[in-house]
Protein backbone atom coordinates (compact mmCIF):
# COMPACT_ATOMS: atom_id res chain seq x y z
CA UNK A 1 0.00 0.00 0.00
CA UNK A 2 0.92 3.65 -1.29
CA UNK A 3 2.32 5.75 2.26
CA UNK A 4 3.59 9.29 2.68
CA UNK A 5 6.75 10.32 2.86
CA UNK A 6 6.95 13.92 4.97
CA UNK A 7 10.47 15.55 6.16
CA UNK A 8 10.75 16.05 9.26
CA UNK A 9 13.65 17.89 11.18
CA UNK A 10 13.18 15.70 14.38
CA UNK A 11 16.49 17.53 16.10
CA UNK A 12 18.74 20.94 15.44
CA UNK A 13 21.08 19.14 12.74
CA UNK A 14 19.24 16.73 11.51
CA UNK A 15 16.74 15.64 8.82
CA UNK A 16 14.84 12.55 8.91
CA UNK A 17 11.80 10.91 6.68
CA UNK A 18 8.24 10.32 8.02
CA UNK A 19 5.79 7.67 6.48
CA UNK A 20 2.33 8.20 6.83
CA UNK A 21 -1.33 7.51 5.50
CA UNK A 22 -1.92 8.77 2.26
CA UNK A 23 -4.49 11.50 3.69
CA UNK A 24 -8.02 11.51 2.21
CA UNK A 25 -8.92 15.04 1.18
CA UNK A 26 -11.99 16.47 3.62
CA UNK A 27 -15.01 18.78 1.50
CA UNK A 28 -13.53 21.43 1.18
CA UNK A 29 -9.91 20.24 0.05
CA UNK A 30 -7.86 19.04 -2.45
CA UNK A 31 -5.11 16.26 -2.34
CA UNK A 32 -2.21 16.64 -4.35
CA UNK A 33 0.79 14.29 -5.65
CA UNK A 34 3.63 16.34 -5.15
CA UNK A 35 6.11 16.62 -8.03
CA UNK A 36 8.81 19.46 -6.84
CA UNK A 37 9.64 20.91 -3.76
CA UNK A 38 12.38 23.75 -3.00
CA UNK A 39 14.35 24.04 0.20
CA UNK A 40 14.06 27.95 1.80
CA UNK A 41 17.56 28.29 2.53
CA UNK A 42 17.03 31.13 4.96
CA UNK A 43 13.54 30.19 6.80
CA UNK A 44 14.63 26.30 7.15
CA UNK A 45 18.09 26.70 7.24
CA UNK A 46 17.25 28.89 10.90
CA UNK A 47 14.96 25.96 11.62
CA UNK A 48 17.40 23.09 10.70
CA UNK A 49 20.45 24.53 12.67
CA UNK A 50 18.23 26.14 15.65
CA UNK A 51 19.80 29.16 14.99
CA UNK A 52 17.59 31.85 16.82
CA UNK A 53 17.16 33.31 20.55
CA UNK A 54 15.47 31.66 23.73
CA UNK A 55 12.05 32.55 23.69
CA UNK A 56 11.65 34.90 20.47
CA UNK A 57 9.19 34.13 17.82
CA UNK A 58 11.52 31.48 15.90
CA UNK A 59 11.88 29.26 19.05
CA UNK A 60 7.63 30.15 19.07
CA UNK A 61 7.22 28.35 15.78
CA UNK A 62 9.71 26.80 14.53
CA UNK A 63 10.92 24.48 17.15
CA UNK A 64 11.75 21.21 16.68
CA UNK A 65 10.43 18.58 15.44
CA UNK A 66 9.78 20.85 12.42
CA UNK A 67 8.07 20.14 9.04
CA UNK A 68 10.16 22.19 6.89
CA UNK A 69 8.80 23.77 3.59
CA UNK A 70 6.45 26.30 1.88
CA UNK A 71 7.14 25.91 -1.58
CA UNK A 72 5.24 23.00 -3.57
CA UNK A 73 4.32 22.17 -6.63
CA UNK A 74 2.06 18.99 -7.43
CA UNK A 75 -1.32 17.83 -9.57
CA UNK A 76 -4.37 17.67 -8.00
CA UNK A 77 -5.71 13.74 -8.03
CA UNK A 78 -8.76 13.81 -5.63
CA UNK A 79 -11.35 16.42 -4.67
CA UNK A 80 -13.76 16.70 -1.82
CA UNK A 81 -17.28 16.45 -1.94
CA UNK A 82 -17.83 20.51 -2.13
CA UNK A 83 -15.24 21.00 -4.64
CA UNK A 84 -15.76 21.10 -8.72
CA UNK A 85 -14.36 17.76 -9.99
CA UNK A 86 -12.82 20.40 -12.89
CA UNK A 87 -9.42 20.84 -10.08
CA UNK A 88 -8.31 17.01 -10.75
CA UNK A 89 -5.24 16.93 -12.92
CA UNK A 90 -4.60 20.51 -12.85
CA UNK A 91 -0.96 21.34 -11.86
CA UNK A 92 -1.13 23.63 -9.05
CA UNK A 93 1.12 25.78 -6.60
CA UNK A 94 0.99 25.73 -2.90
CA UNK A 95 2.49 26.24 0.37
CA UNK A 96 2.64 23.24 1.74
CA UNK A 97 5.32 21.39 3.40
CA UNK A 98 8.29 18.99 2.19
CA UNK A 99 5.51 15.84 1.74
CA UNK A 100 4.53 13.00 -1.25
CA UNK A 101 1.06 14.06 -0.85
CA UNK A 102 -0.68 17.21 0.50
CA UNK A 103 -4.06 18.49 1.47
CA UNK A 104 -5.18 22.17 0.67
CA UNK A 105 -8.79 23.65 1.68
CA UNK A 106 -10.24 25.93 -0.38
CA UNK A 107 -12.53 28.81 0.51
CA UNK A 108 -15.12 31.08 -1.63
CA UNK A 109 -16.35 31.29 -5.13
CA UNK A 110 -12.49 31.97 -6.41
CA UNK A 111 -11.53 28.73 -5.14
CA UNK A 112 -8.07 29.76 -4.05
CA UNK A 113 -6.74 28.43 -0.82
CA UNK A 114 -8.52 29.76 2.30
CA UNK A 115 -6.84 32.54 4.88
CA UNK A 116 -4.53 33.64 2.10
CA UNK A 117 -2.61 30.65 1.76
CA UNK A 118 -2.34 30.09 -2.04
CA UNK A 119 -3.40 27.60 -4.60
CA UNK A 120 -2.59 29.22 -7.77
CA UNK A 121 -2.89 26.55 -10.92
CA UNK A 122 0.23 26.52 -12.94
CA UNK A 123 0.35 27.75 -16.49
CA UNK A 124 0.87 25.08 -19.63
CA UNK A 125 4.48 25.63 -20.86
CA UNK A 126 6.25 26.12 -17.29
CA UNK A 127 8.04 23.65 -15.81
CA UNK A 128 7.98 21.83 -12.37
CA UNK A 129 11.65 23.19 -12.02
CA UNK A 130 10.37 26.58 -12.81
CA UNK A 131 7.45 26.92 -11.39
CA UNK A 132 8.68 25.80 -8.12
CA UNK A 133 10.68 28.81 -7.08
CA UNK A 134 7.17 30.84 -6.63
CA UNK A 135 7.43 31.85 -2.67
CA UNK A 136 10.57 33.49 -3.47
CA UNK A 137 9.91 36.09 -6.14
CA UNK A 138 6.21 36.69 -4.04
CA UNK A 139 7.85 37.57 -1.27
CA UNK A 140 10.48 40.08 -2.97
CA UNK A 141 7.69 41.49 -5.07
CA UNK A 142 6.15 42.59 -1.92
CA UNK A 143 8.75 43.98 -0.58
CA UNK A 144 9.92 46.02 -3.27
CA UNK A 145 6.20 46.99 -3.82
CA UNK A 146 6.72 48.60 0.15
CA UNK A 147 9.92 50.27 -1.11
CA UNK A 148 7.92 52.56 -3.05
CA UNK A 149 11.31 52.44 -5.78
CA UNK A 150 10.83 55.11 -8.32
CA UNK A 151 12.37 55.33 -11.85
CA UNK A 152 16.13 56.22 -11.70
CA UNK A 153 16.52 55.49 -7.82
CA UNK A 154 19.44 53.89 -6.49
CA UNK A 155 19.02 50.55 -5.07
CA UNK A 156 21.43 48.27 -3.25
CA UNK A 157 21.05 45.06 -2.39
CA UNK A 158 22.59 43.53 0.75
CA UNK A 159 22.64 39.85 0.48
CA UNK A 160 22.67 38.15 -3.33
CA UNK A 161 20.79 34.71 -1.86
CA UNK A 162 17.79 33.39 -3.58
CA UNK A 163 15.71 36.71 -2.70
CA UNK A 164 18.81 39.21 -3.15
CA UNK A 165 19.11 37.68 -7.06
CA UNK A 166 15.24 37.91 -7.55
CA UNK A 167 15.60 41.39 -5.56
CA UNK A 168 18.13 42.79 -8.26
CA UNK A 169 15.79 41.26 -11.29
CA UNK A 170 13.24 42.82 -10.12
CA UNK A 171 14.59 46.13 -9.45
CA UNK A 172 15.89 46.51 -12.99
CA UNK A 173 12.60 45.55 -14.19
CA UNK A 174 11.19 48.83 -12.15
CA UNK A 175 13.69 50.99 -13.38
CA UNK A 176 16.14 51.40 -10.57
CA UNK A 177 19.56 52.96 -11.85
CA UNK A 178 22.20 52.10 -10.60
CA UNK A 179 21.78 48.60 -8.85
CA UNK A 180 24.18 48.03 -6.09
CA UNK A 181 24.04 44.42 -4.96
CA UNK A 182 26.69 43.63 -2.32
CA UNK A 183 27.50 39.88 -0.96
CA UNK A 184 30.48 38.47 0.02
CA UNK A 185 30.56 34.94 -1.66
CA UNK A 186 32.55 35.28 -5.37
CA UNK A 187 29.84 33.06 -6.78
CA UNK A 188 26.59 35.05 -5.58
CA UNK A 189 28.10 38.30 -7.33
CA UNK A 190 28.93 35.70 -10.52
CA UNK A 191 25.11 34.91 -11.03
CA UNK A 192 24.14 38.49 -11.20
CA UNK A 193 22.76 39.98 -14.20
CA UNK A 194 25.57 40.67 -17.20
CA UNK A 195 24.25 44.68 -17.70
CA UNK A 196 26.09 48.04 -16.73
CA UNK A 197 23.12 48.59 -14.81
CA UNK A 198 24.21 46.20 -12.20
CA UNK A 199 27.39 47.31 -9.73
CA UNK A 200 28.63 43.98 -7.99
CA UNK A 201 30.28 44.66 -4.46
CA UNK A 202 32.33 42.42 -2.26
CA UNK A 203 32.53 44.38 1.11
CA UNK A 204 35.27 42.54 1.38
CA UNK A 205 37.26 44.10 -0.95
CA UNK A 206 35.84 47.58 -1.68
CA UNK A 207 34.08 50.23 0.26
CA UNK A 208 30.26 49.80 -0.21
CA UNK A 209 29.50 53.75 0.23
CA UNK A 210 32.46 54.58 -1.77
CA UNK A 211 31.02 52.86 -4.67
CA UNK A 212 27.47 54.09 -4.25
CA UNK A 213 28.46 57.35 -5.17
CA UNK A 214 31.20 56.21 -7.49
CA UNK A 215 28.33 54.96 -10.07
CA UNK A 216 25.58 57.20 -8.56
CA UNK A 217 26.68 60.62 -9.47
CA UNK A 218 28.14 61.11 -5.83
CA UNK A 219 24.74 60.87 -4.16
CA UNK A 220 23.64 58.05 -1.38
CA UNK A 221 21.52 55.77 -2.18
CA UNK A 222 17.86 56.18 -2.32
CA UNK A 223 17.19 52.54 -1.15
CA UNK A 224 18.53 49.86 1.00
CA UNK A 225 17.29 46.19 0.84
CA UNK A 226 18.25 44.09 3.77
CA UNK A 227 18.84 40.50 2.62
CA UNK A 228 21.35 39.37 4.84
CA UNK A 229 19.17 38.52 7.76
CA UNK A 230 22.12 39.74 9.92
CA UNK A 231 21.14 42.68 11.84
CA UNK A 232 24.26 43.57 12.80
CA UNK A 233 24.69 45.12 9.38
CA UNK A 234 21.22 47.16 9.92
CA UNK A 235 23.05 50.40 11.30
CA UNK A 236 26.00 50.41 8.46
CA UNK A 237 22.78 49.80 5.79
CA UNK A 238 21.30 52.82 7.18
CA UNK A 239 24.17 54.87 6.77
CA UNK A 240 24.05 54.53 2.78
CA UNK A 241 20.83 56.19 2.37
CA UNK A 242 20.30 60.06 1.54
CA UNK A 243 18.37 61.93 3.27
CA UNK A 244 14.82 60.70 3.49
CA UNK A 245 15.67 57.50 1.62
CA UNK A 246 14.02 53.93 2.72
CA UNK A 247 15.68 51.06 4.62
CA UNK A 248 13.65 48.13 3.83
CA UNK A 249 14.23 44.74 6.11
CA UNK A 250 13.32 41.84 4.02
CA UNK A 251 15.24 39.29 5.40
CA UNK A 252 14.23 37.59 9.02
CA UNK A 253 17.16 39.13 11.45
CA UNK A 254 17.64 36.87 14.45
CA UNK A 255 18.26 38.49 16.98
CA UNK A 256 17.98 41.82 18.70
CA UNK A 257 20.22 45.08 17.26
CA UNK A 258 21.24 47.84 18.58
CA UNK A 259 20.59 51.19 16.91
CA UNK A 260 21.09 54.95 17.54
CA UNK A 261 17.97 55.67 16.02
CA UNK A 262 18.80 59.78 16.67
CA UNK A 263 21.83 59.38 14.34
CA UNK A 264 20.70 56.66 11.68
CA UNK A 265 17.28 57.27 11.56
CA UNK A 266 15.68 60.65 12.97
CA UNK A 267 18.53 63.13 11.92
CA UNK A 268 18.94 61.79 8.44
CA UNK A 269 15.05 61.35 8.63
CA UNK A 270 15.26 57.70 6.98
CA UNK A 271 12.48 55.39 7.21
CA UNK A 272 12.55 51.66 7.97
CA UNK A 273 9.74 49.67 6.22
CA UNK A 274 9.17 46.25 7.41
CA UNK A 275 8.31 43.57 4.56
CA UNK A 276 7.48 40.47 5.72
CA UNK A 277 5.40 37.85 3.52
CA UNK A 278 2.84 38.36 5.82
CA UNK A 279 1.83 41.82 4.71
CA UNK A 280 0.42 40.79 2.28
CA UNK A 281 -3.49 41.90 2.24
CA UNK A 282 -5.38 38.60 2.32
CA UNK A 283 -8.28 40.01 -0.09
CA UNK A 284 -7.35 42.32 -3.22
CA UNK A 285 -7.83 46.15 -2.30
CA UNK A 286 -8.51 49.12 -3.83
CA UNK A 287 -5.77 50.62 -3.13
CA UNK A 288 -3.82 47.52 -2.49
CA UNK A 289 -4.64 44.60 -5.08
CA UNK A 290 -1.28 42.58 -4.79
CA UNK A 291 -2.21 39.54 -2.96
CA UNK A 292 -0.11 36.30 -2.71
CA UNK A 293 -1.78 34.73 -5.49
CA UNK A 294 -1.42 37.52 -7.80
CA UNK A 295 2.40 38.09 -7.23
CA UNK A 296 2.25 33.74 -7.99
CA UNK A 297 0.82 34.83 -11.17
CA UNK A 298 2.68 37.66 -11.89
CA UNK A 299 5.86 35.51 -11.86
CA UNK A 300 4.22 33.04 -13.83
CA UNK A 301 3.87 35.82 -16.23
CA UNK A 302 7.32 36.80 -16.26
CA UNK A 303 8.67 32.67 -16.88
CA UNK A 304 6.19 32.27 -19.48
CA UNK A 305 7.25 35.57 -21.74
CA UNK A 306 10.63 34.89 -21.17
CA UNK A 307 11.78 37.26 -19.18
CA UNK A 308 13.75 35.45 -15.86
CA UNK A 309 16.55 32.59 -16.91
CA UNK A 310 15.89 30.36 -13.31
CA UNK A 311 18.44 28.24 -14.69
CA UNK A 312 21.32 29.58 -13.57
CA UNK A 313 19.73 29.83 -9.88
CA UNK A 314 19.45 25.93 -9.40
CA UNK A 315 22.10 24.39 -7.60
CA UNK A 316 21.11 21.25 -8.03
CA UNK A 317 18.11 18.85 -8.02
CA UNK A 318 17.71 15.61 -5.25
CA UNK A 319 15.67 12.68 -4.69
CA UNK A 320 13.88 13.32 -1.64
CA UNK A 321 15.64 10.39 -0.29
CA UNK A 322 18.73 12.14 -0.02
CA UNK A 323 16.83 15.70 1.23
CA UNK A 324 19.54 14.73 4.52
CA UNK A 325 22.51 15.38 2.25
CA UNK A 326 21.41 18.56 1.05
CA UNK A 327 20.56 19.75 4.05
CA UNK A 328 23.81 19.21 5.78
CA UNK A 329 25.30 20.69 2.89
CA UNK A 330 23.48 24.07 3.29
CA UNK A 331 24.60 24.08 6.47
CA UNK A 332 28.38 24.22 5.83
CA UNK A 333 28.20 25.61 2.54
CA UNK A 334 25.58 28.12 2.10
CA UNK A 335 27.51 30.47 0.15
CA UNK A 336 28.00 28.58 -2.81
CA UNK A 337 24.45 27.18 -2.98
CA UNK A 338 21.10 29.06 -4.91
CA UNK A 339 18.27 26.61 -4.95
CA UNK A 340 17.83 23.35 -3.95
CA UNK A 341 14.55 21.20 -5.38
CA UNK A 342 13.80 17.56 -4.17
CA UNK A 343 11.89 15.33 -6.58
CA UNK A 344 9.45 13.85 -5.39
CA UNK A 345 8.54 11.78 -8.82
CA UNK A 346 9.77 8.32 -7.30
CA UNK A 347 7.48 9.11 -3.89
Amino acid sequence: MDTNKIICFPEPHKTAIETAAIPAPGADELLIKTSRTLISTGTEMTAYCADYEPGSVWEKNFACPFYPGYNNIGTVISAGENVSSDWIGKRVATTKPHAAYVTVTLGGEDGQASGGNGCVVVPDGISDDDAVFFTIPQIVMNGIRLSRIKWGECAVVYGLGLLGQFAVRFLLECGAFPVIAVDTASRRLELLPDTPAVVPVNPLESDVAECIKKHNSGRMADVVIELTGNGDLIPQQARLLRQHGRLVILSSPKKPVLFDFHDDCVWPSISIIGAHNFSHPDFPQPDNPWTKERHIEMFFDLVRLGKLDLAPLVSRKVDYTNAAEAYCNLEHNRGNEMGVIIDWSKA
